[in-house]
């Protein structure tokens, strides 16, 4: 891990670089396979998971009997786990529920709009080596609260074709009703374009890695709907020399065990922050299980004291996180410091394990900087907003006179007409 001390603001981005793959060639590679499933389904996706997952399946439907069995094998400890984080995020979005409005915006014109959920979505859940059953519950249960008609879901199989049984209950308690056994690219493709097994939806949720992410981004330019470009996982804490270093290593750590290509920084006006959370770090790393794969994340983290706080939230801000962590006695006098971020812990005791896992917020949010544009999944996120208006004789004679002059200086002649007979019409 690097430490760097007091950089100049020329420096910000070379310092908050991700780390990433050649996008010409990751893009070329995503294509190739996207395009097969495009013409060939089934027999494409079937061929692609023996290819990247190492597993013949003769079908790609989980069963009756498959969920059945996965509920059985659930320890109850982890069942109660799961229904208590399913219960929080339920209060959570329940509370984003928003009456439909009703506006009349002059005499006569009359205007409302309405949510009304998404009908067929998809949920992406990524497997590999922690299988992630947590974020089925932060896609369904929202998913589900809005009123989604069809909850699709994909996730990769091990070698022996089962999914982990963890996803599989919750998404049993979620409300998924329909899941397949596909991960990675042809997941996304299964779901974008449709097969003789997997139906096509009309959004496709959820994180994944750079291929993953890709893939989304492909099919988003005129088949599917995409919640957000969600690649690597991140993290950026800012501390000052009120921190508890340990709790801020294991926080960079928990971040660094995600994935090779997960990425954690801390943000500190402290050099002596920096020493001691640098051998928190050391220590703890030394007894964690995915060491290996911390350690490569690590390789592309970084630890920079900047001069004040201050300077420390202008690069952070700059560098957008998806985790934003406030590790400070101060910590809710900083809130209003922050401008681009996915999700906020505050204080000592806010570590992000809590939101990835049962505080109730949402822990599919941007990535790679996006969080300057993206908010993260949240309710309106699986609805549309509808807008209604109903114009009376009284509304004509507010509103039609305007319309015919902008219509007539934008040389839109029959959108002028369509207003005049109109309003010739109440005058006779």
């Amino acid at each position: 891990m690097n430490t760097i001390l007091y950089p100049n603001q020329e420096e910000y981005q070379r310092l908050l670089a991700r780390p990433h793959k050649d996008s010409a060639d990751l893009t070329a590679t995503v294509s190739e396979i996207l395009n097969q499933i495009r013409q060939e389904g089934d027999a494409a996706v079937l061929h692609y998971e023996e290819k990247f997952d190492k597993v013949s399946l003769s079908s790609l439907a989980v069963t009756d009997e498959e969920m059945q069995r996965a509920e059985n094998l659930v320890a109850e400890e982890l069942k109660e786990a799961i229904c208590l984080a399913h219960s929080n995020i339920s209060k959570f979005h329940m509370a984003q529920r928003m009456s439909p409005i009703h506006v009349e915006t002059c005499e006569g014109v009359k205007c409302w709009q309405k949510s009304v959920a998404i009908e067929k979505v998809g949920l992406y859940i990524p497997g590999g080596t922690a299988p992630l059953f947590s974020t089925v519950l932060m896609l369904a249960t929202p998913a589900k609260i809005a009123g989604c008609k069809d909850i699709v879901l994909c996730s990769p199989p091990s070698k022996d074709g089962s999914l982990n049984p963890a996803i599989l209950y919750a998404a049993k308690v979620a409300g998924v009703n329909r899941i397949y056994k596909c991960g990675g690219v042809q997941a996304i493709g299964a779901m974008a374009y449709g097969t003789q097994t997997v139906p096509k939806v009309s959004k496709i949720f959820g994180p994944g890695n750079q291929y993953v992410t890709c893939a989304k981004q492909i099919v988003s330019i005129g088949d599917v709907a995409i919640d957000m470009p969600a690649g690597p996982s991140e993290v950026a804490i800012v501390a000052d020399a009120t921190c508890h270093p340990d709790f801020v290593a294991a926080d960079m750590l928990s971040q660094a065990e995600h994935g090779l290509d997960s990425q954690s920084i801390l943000f500190t006006d402290s050099e002596k922050v920096a020493q001691d959370v640098l051998a928190e770090i050391e220590s703890q790393l030394a007894t964690l299980p995915r060491r290996e794969i911390a350690e490569s994340s690590l390789q592309h983290s970084s630890i920079v004291v900047l001069h004040n706080i201050q300077e420390a939230f202008d690069i952070c801000n700059d560098y957008a996180p998806e985790h934003l962590i406030l590790a400070s006695d101060h910590a809710m006098e900083w809130c209003d410091k922050v401008v681009n971020a996915g999700s906020v812990f505050v204080g000592h005791y806010s570590c992000e394990s809590a939101g990835d896992y049962a505080s109730g917020t949402n822990h599919t949010l941007p990535t790679s900087g996006y969080a300057k544009a993206y908010s993260g999944v949240n309710l309106d996120s699986f609805c549309r907003k509808i807008t209604f208006q109903i114009l009376s004789a009284a509304g004509i004679g507010q509103i039609g006179r305007a319309v015919e002059v902008m219509a007539q200086a934008e040389g839109l002649d029959a959108h002028k007409r369509a207003m005049t007979i109109r309003m010739e019409e109440i005058k006779r």
